[in-house]
Parts: C-alpha cells; sequence; structure tokens
C-alpha cells in the first residue's frame, strides 16, 4: 500500500537517488516498503479485481474507461460520474492555471481523490482516481521541478544507468505532487527528422531505442518484483506510441505510415516486447495510421500483435481524442476504438457526450459487456498494482508528498548536468576547445542567456518559450550563467553580448554562439525540409571570423539540421540538443571539465531537403559519430549549396485578402471576386488571420468545387490553410486531368491550426495554371494564401 510516510526523514527519501550513482537501480522506498502484488486473474472469487467488477454498475464501469482533462472538470464532476483516470495536458494546470505553483497541483490531486472515494449507495465501491501526467524530461510541467534534457539528448549519450537515474529523480518529483502515472517514456524510433516530435525520441536505431526505453521505465516503476516496484517513491510508467509515430510518409506527425508490416514492425513496434519484459504498466496508441487503419482503431495490431503476439497484459491508453480520427469516429461517439482493443479514451473535453454514448452503446449491444469488463478490469489492476485499493490514502499522505524541497532537489539537478554534459556531441574542432584557462570569451547569441529555449518544448507549457521567462524555471542555470562560472573558475573571464557588439577595441581570445531553434512541441515542430533558417548565428560566426576571432558555435536543436553554412564559418561546433534547465552542463565540456563523449543518435544530413537517411549514405555525419578531446578534427569545406533556399521564387495568386491580377476564382462558372462571394453553392467570406479579412472562409455545399487559375510560371502550389472541423466526404485536388484524395490528410489537420501544402507534380501529375477543389460533402476550410512557386527537383507533395 501507499503508506503514510510524511514522517521519514527526508534523507530516507533520497537514499536512492545519492547511491544510484554506483547502483543501477534507484530505490527511494524505506526498508517498510511492501512487495508488490502478485499478478491478478479476473476469474479468481478472491481476485479484488474481480470482487470490485462484480458490484458496480454499468455506469461506473464506462466512467472507469473515460480519462477527461483537468481543465474541464472540477472535483463536483469526479463525484458524480466516478471516472476512473484523468489527465492534466501540456497546457492544463490547477484551476486553469499554467504556472499554479507546486502546493496548488498537490491540492487538486487530494480534491479529486476526495471526491472519488466517497461512499456510493447500494454497496457499490468507491473507486479511487488515477491522475497522468506527460512528464517527458522530468516532471516540466510544474515550476520549480528540474528539467533534464530531451530525449534526443539522453540518446546521444547511450548511458543506460543515466537514464534510469533520471527516471527515479523524476518518479520522486512527480509523486511530490500527489499523481501517480507519467505518459512517458516516448520510445519511437523517429525515422524522419522533420516529424516536429523527433526530439522525443532517444534515436534513428531500434535497439538504442529499446535499451535506453527500458532504463527510464526501470527508473519510474522500479523493477519487477522489487519490493517497491510501482509503489512508494515510483510512478506508472506508458511506452509510447504504438506504434509507427517516428515512421510517418514525409514526418507528419498524426499522418501516415505505409509499407509491409513485419518491415515496419520490426523498426517501429521492436522497443516494445522490451518494455513490456520490464514490466511497463501501460502502452498508449498512437495517432497514425498504419496502411491506412488509425491505430486507435486496428484491431489486428492492439489485440493481435500488441496483446497477442507480444503478450501486453497491461493498460492500453488513448491519446489526445485519437479515437475521434477513426473513420466513422468523432470525439464523443466511438465504440470502434474500445472493440479494437483501447482500454480508456483520453477525451480531454467531449467526456459527458462520449460517457453518454458509451452508455448508450452498452444497452444496446453495440459494446459487449464482457469487452468493458476486460477495459475496466485493466483500469483497476493498474491501481491494485500501485496500492491505491489497499486502503484510502490520498495524495498528500504519500510518502514525498509535500516535501517541496525534492522539485528541483540539488541531486536531481546533479545528474541533469551529467546528462547535459554527456549528450553533447562535438562535431568539429580545429582546436579552439576545450576554453584554455584564463581566457577571456564574449557569449553572443539570444539563446546564450534563455532559459525557456534550452528548455524547448514540453516546459512548464506545451510549447514552451513564448511568454515564459527565466522565473518560470527558479534554480536553472542559463547556458551563459554556466560558462560565466566556468570562465572565473579557469581565471578567465566571459562576457555576454547578445547581438555580438565587441567594446571599442577589445578583442576576446574566442567567441561562443549560442543559437538554434525556437521551442515548440507535437504537429507545430512539422517542417517541410531541414532548413534552418534563422541566420542570427551563422551571422555572428562570419562577423567574428572577419575580425580574426575563433567561434565555438553551440547549436540546440529537437533534431539534426542542415548546418553546413555554420559549420564552415565555426571553428567548433557542438550540437547542444535541447538541455534543459542545466545550463552548466554545457560549461563542463567547452572548459574541459568533463570530456566530450556523446555520440549521435541520429544521421546528420549532409543536404537540406530533409529527405530520410538513416543510414552512412547521404549523411555528413553518420550515426555513432562525435570527436572526443584529442581527436583528429579535419573537416573539408562543405557545400553550402542548397536548392529550397534559391527555388521558390513565388508569384502570389491570393495573399494579404486580395488575388492577383490575371488570377481568377469561379464555381460553376460564376466568378468570386478577390475570392469573396456565393456562387455554385460555395460561399467565400472574409476572415481574420494577421489583418482585418487577410484571410478567407471558404465554405463547400455538397457535390460542389472552387476552381482557380491563374499565369503560367512554376512547379508547385503553396497554400496556408487551416481545418476546424474534418470533411464529411471525400475533397479532392484536381489539375492538368490528375485527380488526389486529400480527405485523409485534411483530418490529420484537423484542428492544428494554420499549416502549409504544397502540391507538386509528384502527387498531381499534369499540374498546371488551373487548379480545383472539389468537395462531395458540406465542408469549410481557411485560406490566407495560394501561391505558385519553383520547387526543387523532386520534391514532394505535403500537408
Amino acid at each position: 500500500m501507499r503508506m503514510n510516510a510524511r514522517g521519514l526523514v527526508l534523507g530516507t527519501a533520497l537514499a536512492g537517488v545519492l547511491s544510484a550513482c554506483t547502483n543501477s537501480s534507484l530505490n527511494t522506498a524505506s526498508s517498510e516498503a511492501v512487495q508488490a502484488p502478485a499478478a491478478l486473474s479476473t476469474q479468481s472469487a478472491a481476485d479484488p479485481v474481480a470482487d470490485l467488477l462484480s458490484r458496480m454498475s454499468v455506469e461506473r464501469k464506462v466512467a472507469q474507461i473515460v480519462m477527461p482533462d483537468i481543465s474541464s472538470i472540477t472535483p463536483a464532476d469526479v463525484e458524480k460520474y466516478r471516472f476512473g483516470t484523468i489527465l492534466n495536458g501540456g497546457n492544463s494546470g490547477p484551476n486553469n492555471n499554467d504556472f499554479a505553483p507546486a502546493p496548488e497541483w498537490l491540492e487538486l490531486a487530494d480534491a479529486y481523490w476526495d471526491a472519488s472515494v466517497k461512499p456510493l449507495s447500494g454497496g457499490e465501491p468507491a473507486i479511487p482516481v488515477l491522475w497522468g501526467t506527460d512528464a517527458v524530461h522530468g516532471h516540466a510541467n510544474v515550476i520549480g521541478a528540474t528539467v533534464f534534457p530531451h530525449n534526443i539528448g539522453l540518446g546521444a549519450t547511450g548511458d543506460a544507468d543515466l537514464i534510469r537515474r533520471i527516471g527515479a529523480a523524476t518518479a520522486i518529483e512527480i509523486e511530490a505532487t500527489g499523481i501517480e502515472w507519467t505518459f512517458a517514456p516516448t520510445v519511437a524510433v523517429a525515422r524522419d527528422d522533420r516529424w516536429g516530435r523527433t526530439y522525443e525520441s532517444y534515436s534513428e536505431n531500434p535497439e538504442l531505442v529499446s535499451k535506453l526505453g527500458v532504463a527510464m521505465i526501470e527508473g519510474l516503476q522500479g523493477r519487477p518484483g522489487d519490493a517497491n516496484y510501482l509503489r512508494e517513491g515510483k510512478v506508472a510508467a506508458t511506452a509510447k506510441h504504438f506504434f509507427g509515430d517516428g515512421g510517418t510518409e514525409q514526418g507528419v506527425d498524426q499522418g501516415d505510415v505505409n509499407g509491409d508490416l513485419a518491415e515496419l514492425m520490426a523498426i517501429h513496434a521492436a522497443p516494445y516486447p522490451a518494455a513490456i519484459d520490464a514490466g511497463v504498466a501501460s502502452v498508449m496508441a498512437s495517432f497514425n495510421s498504419i496502411n491506412g487503419t488509425k491505430m486507435h482503431g486496428n484491431e489486428p495490431l492492439l489485440n493481435g500483435e500488441l496483446r497477442g503476439n507480444l503478450g501486453f497484459e497491461g493498460l492500453t491508453v488513448g491519446d489526445w481524442n485519437g479515437h475521434g480520427q477513426i473513420k466513422g469516429c468523432t470525439n464523443s461517439d466511438c465504440p470502434q476504438a474500445l472493440l479494437a482493443g483501447l482500454d480508456v479514451y483520453m477525451v480531454p473535453e467531449d467526456w459527458k457526450a462520449l460517457y453518454e454514448s458509451l452508455l448508450a452503446q452498452v444497452a444496446d449491444g453495440t459494446i459487449p459487456m464482457a469487452r468493458l469488463d476486460e477495459a475496466v478490469a485493466r483500469v483497476l489492476r493498474l491501481k491494485q498494482q500501485l496500492g491505491m485499493l489497499d486502503e484510502e490514502v490520498r495524495p498528500s499522505e504519500r510518502l514525498n508528498a509535500g516535501q517541496w524541497e525534492l522539485l528541483g532537489h540539488p541531486d536531481h539537478r546533479a545528474i541533469a548536468r551529467e546528462a547535459v554534459a554527456k549528450s553533447l556531441v562535438l562535431l568539429k574542432n580545429d582546436g579552439v576547445l576545450p576554453v584554455k584557462a584564463g581566457a577571456n570569451i564574449v557569449v553572443a547569441g539570444t539563446a546564450a542567456d534563455n532559459i525557456p529555449q534550452q528548455a524547448g518544448g514540453w516546459s512548464v507549457t506545451w510549447q514552451g518559450g513564448g511568454e515564459l521567462t527565466a522565473d518560470d524555471f527558479p534554480g536553472a542555470t542559463s547556458i551563459f550563467e554556466g560558462i560565466k562560472a566556468a570562465a572565473n573558475a579557469s581565471g578567465g573571464t566571459a562576457t555576454l553580448s547578445v547581438d555580438g557588439t565587441l567594446a571599442d577595441g577589445a578583442k576576446p581570445d574566442a567567441a561562443i554562439v549560442v543559437f538554434g531553434e525556437e521551442p515548440y512541441a507535437e504537429f507545430v515542430g512539422d517542417r517541410k525540409d531541414l532548413v534552418f533558417r534563422d541566420e542570427e548565428g551563422l551571422e555572428l560566426l562570419r562577423r567574428y571570423r572577419e575580425a580574426g576571432i575563433k567561434t565555438v558555435a553551440v547549436f540546440l536543436s529537437g533534431r539534426p539540421m542542415w548546418m553546413n553554412r555554420e559549420i564552415n564559418a565555426a571553428d567548433a561546433f557542438v550540437a547542444a540538443w535541447l538541455p534543459g534547465s542545466e545550463g552548466a552542463g554545457v560549461a563542463d565540456v567547452l572548459y574541459g571539465e568533463r570530456d566530450a563523449t556523446g555520440r549521435l543518435s541520429f544521421t546528420w544530413p549532409a543536404t537540406c531537403e530533409g529527405n530520410p537517411i538513416n543510414s552512412p549514405e547521404g549523411a555528413l555525419f553518420p550515426f555513432g559519430f562525435g570527436l572526443s578531446y584529442g581527436a583528429s578534427s579535419e573537416l573539408a569545406t562543405l557545400d553550402e549549396t542548397c536548392d529550397v533556399l534559391t527555388k521558390g521564387g513565388a508569384e502570389e495568386w491570393f495573399a494579404a485578402g486580395r488575388l492577383a491580377d490575371r488570377v481568377k476564382a469561379l464555381s460553376k462558372g460564376t466568378e468570386l471576386p478577390d475570392l469573396r462571394g456565393r456562387a455554385g453553392g460555395v460561399v467565400a467570406i472574409g476572415v481574420d488571420r494577421n489583418a482585418q479579412e487577410d484571410a478567407r472562409q471558404i465554405t463547400f455545399g455538397p457535390q460542389t468545387a472552387l476552381e482557380l487559375s491563374g499565369p503560367q510560371g512554376g512547379n508547385a502550389y503553396r497554400i496556408e490553410y487551416l481545418v476546424s472541423q474534418r470533411p464529411a466526404g471525400p475533397v479532392v485536388l484536381q489539375s492538368g486531368g490528375a485527380s488526389l484524395d486529400i480527405s485523409q490528410e485534411l483530418l490529420v489537420a484537423e484542428g492544428k491550426g494554420w499549416r502549409e501544402m504544397v502540391v507538386t507534380e509528384q502527387c498531381l501529375a499534369g499540374l498546371n495554371n488551373a487548379l480545383t477543389i472539389a468537395s462531395k460533402a458540406p465542408f469549410a476550410i481557411q485560406i490566407s494564401s495560394i501561391a505558385r512557386e519553383d520547387a526543387a527537383e523532386g520534391m514532394e507533395c505535403s500537408f
């Protein structure tokens, strides 16, 4: 059971972390920890899960498989419906405050718990609610928590023991806030770096992902058979997303994965057998489709493969409204997902309508009672493994609860700093590194003293960055702060000059330029190519080189990118990934306190187009590459040619709310001047994107089409668009006698804000100066720009 251990001294709670540097398993529980329960069978009369099921009403059973977000429910809702699980999404905090202080998280956990265990009439059991969170690089939703490097950096360490210690420290910080379950680790095998979640993947290599995924699971949960497995000081882990999330075409988040099933599984399902053997408590279904079938509704894979061939017996949970993407489903009505093998619906806002539809479907036999009982039993079994059914122990009465000194504890930060240092990959070094003792250094770039940027996405907020400041990361150290401390310790100096300006007459011994990607998460980070277009770092490096100053480039990113120009301009180049809260780990390597030991867990591209590599062919630096100090580092001048940058001279057809001269928009022969008005069943009205009525909402009636035509030129269309609700029927693009059904792509785009569609001859052969959008059912789309442009040869279509 999760006992009341508030009286235990802090030293006991931290004992496992302190000893973990020499012990492969963290154990934060005291010697009083209870043995994990034996596996349960719902066939046994003595089985508490079977006993609970036998006394539950259908209403309470259905509530166990519905997971709302805390932003849309109150403790009163939990008391009324008795949800089995709840979550906080990346932008959800207590009292609808992303920036809520840690005590409010625990207070809310108590409030939900108390509501869930209030006695029910008629002898029906009151079952505690289980709270899940996305602690993907530490408990980073909570202000003050240790923010560890994202998985791409951890993959570069290759250090399973380190990752295990990170998992254990994370579990302690999660438990401090009263939460029992994390949706981590991501065991995606990212094979297209254009994907916006590449940084959540340890590697493109399935074996490395498997090894490090197991280590994280063991750190979070403990090992099966250990006294504290899923008990004190531990939380339930989730292997996600089953499967194929890292293999979508063109790296489109939630997109399509196509190919021979056995070959796909050999790569993308490879980490799951090891995770299952490690006792992972839950598996999250993936948003993507496999050969046209969405994973949330893919019974042959969720049941046949995951449960049958791989032998998983735990809980299968959905992702954020992922069930709503199944053909024939909506967020509020989807028996298909449960019948396919999903146990819990993650339905952040539409929980009430889904609850009611599920009740009706059980009543009319659409959902067999046996299937409902099976799913509910898995929810209950996880709670039983966590000790939640043994006796009523409020979240605030657990081992580490409310011990706020555990959030960002110095021992956890030390582990994070070690991880940062071990994650850095030295790609080039002409002898400027390590920085010499006593050197006078200038540190430039907007990312140098920018903790939100070095933390990346999933840091306090879902997307990270934006309005966040250093104040939202108390106790954290920026990269510059770490460099300054190391410089002072060596007898030298470090001066911050964000724009690179030097004092009159001053010439530093070297310049360290810190720059990189702005934070992002999930589909917001999807890219069409791997060009890094922000030239701030490039300009600083070139300016210092022209002044005869040695330079070190420190590049922050969630993926390898085409950096030939910056590598040419720098004397040393360091891939620092997204290091998190402990920026001093960067200085540990730059100043030689630690050797450069990081090795690429992803292939680094030689060209800019972004097509998947995953092999030495086409690589600038292959998987496993990384320099150590003292190693030879001769690197010839790199080719800086990039067709993506030189092509694309666009001719705007529609922009700033107006059609260009010689461009016409028609429907059934009737013109829509400036893409506005009514014609042939199509209605186009002005809407605001960045300025008043600078975009259009185009509403199609059934069997209607919008026809666009303009001057000759270009070999591609680039369209900025937004889809609020998926099409009810096929939507087709037509040009030059060819047609392309884009219904699935528009489904993926639903609710994801403004996106960019690029249409080339690769998917629409014969593309010419006329383009038609046709819809067979009512459908609405917003468009802010349409352009004809010259695309690089062979450029694929993307949406």
